[in-house]
């Protein structure tokens, strides 16, 4: 039995992250979420070997129990997927606080929980720690991303030094960067942007979040001689 632990597992890519996993038998699957109360409702109906936990990563009180609780799960694999929100804007236009406020919300709860995970997988000899990125680490970002981007890229640093520190205890570290998907994260984006996105695919068609998900089991179960790497899922 694989016990996962993933982080805003009830929409957007990590809802599809949370059905991949899911329907393997063999996983028992946690899921923090914060506001998709309906849809983490419905998983938990859906699948036996599902749990919700309700976790705003803005509150300390709710990390802290989301931390404790992690000591009862005896987890194997932990996904680092949620994101509060992307915010976009020129970096001459950011005001600095802004930065503050996005690594207090995204990067600092990936460091506690990522802390956790590695100090139970250390006494079990075995775990594997899998990190969402973006594709924009690979190649020139888009203009006003500035902030998620470097986001992502203390998240890459971080992952890196996670599999050099954890190797001879059995422990992955692995990322995977995705390119763009249509998801609530990204609902904002011009309509006519997307479409042309999708006219620049060489198979007219834009990445899907189920098979960023397909990417993801794999890590689940592979190799530990797979460690350290961050698998690009490009357009191109």
């Amino acid at each position: 039995m694989n016990n996962i632990l993933v982080t805003g597992g009830a929409s957007g890519l990590g809802l599809s992250i949370t059905e991949s996993l899911a329907k393997v038998q063999d996983n028992f699957i946690y899921f923090t979420f914060h506001k998709s109360v309906e849809k983490a409702k419905e998983l938990e109906k859906t699948y036996a070997h599902v749990k919700g936990i309700s976790c705003d990563f803005t509150s300390e009180n709710d990390m802290s129990s989301l931390l404790l609780q992690m000591e009862t799960m005896s987890l194997d694999v932990l996904v680092n997927n949620a994101i509060t929100g992307l915010n976009i804007e020129y970096f001459h236009k950011e005001n600095p606080d802004t930065f503050l406020e996005n690594f207090k919300a995204n990067i600092l709860p990936v460091i506690k929980i990522s802390q956790q995970a590695i100090k139970l997988f250390r006494k079990k000899k075995h775990g594997r720690i899998i990190t969402i990125l973006t594709s924009f680490l690979l190649e020139n970002p888009p203009m006003g991303c500035s902030e998620y981007t470097a986001s992502k890229a203390y998240l890459l640093s971080l992952a890196k030094s996670w599999a050099v520190e954890n190797a001879r205890f059995n422990i992955c570290s692995n990322c995977i960067s995705p390119s763009f998907m249509q998801t609530p994260l990204n609902a904002h984006t011009d309509e006519r942007v997307v479409e042309q996105m999708k006219a620049n695919h060489p198979l007219n068609k834009l990445l899907l979040p189920e098979e960023v998900a397909e990417t993801l089991l794999y890590l689940t179960t592979c190799s530990s001689q797979i460690n350290g790497i961050n698998i690009p899922l490009t357009q191109v």
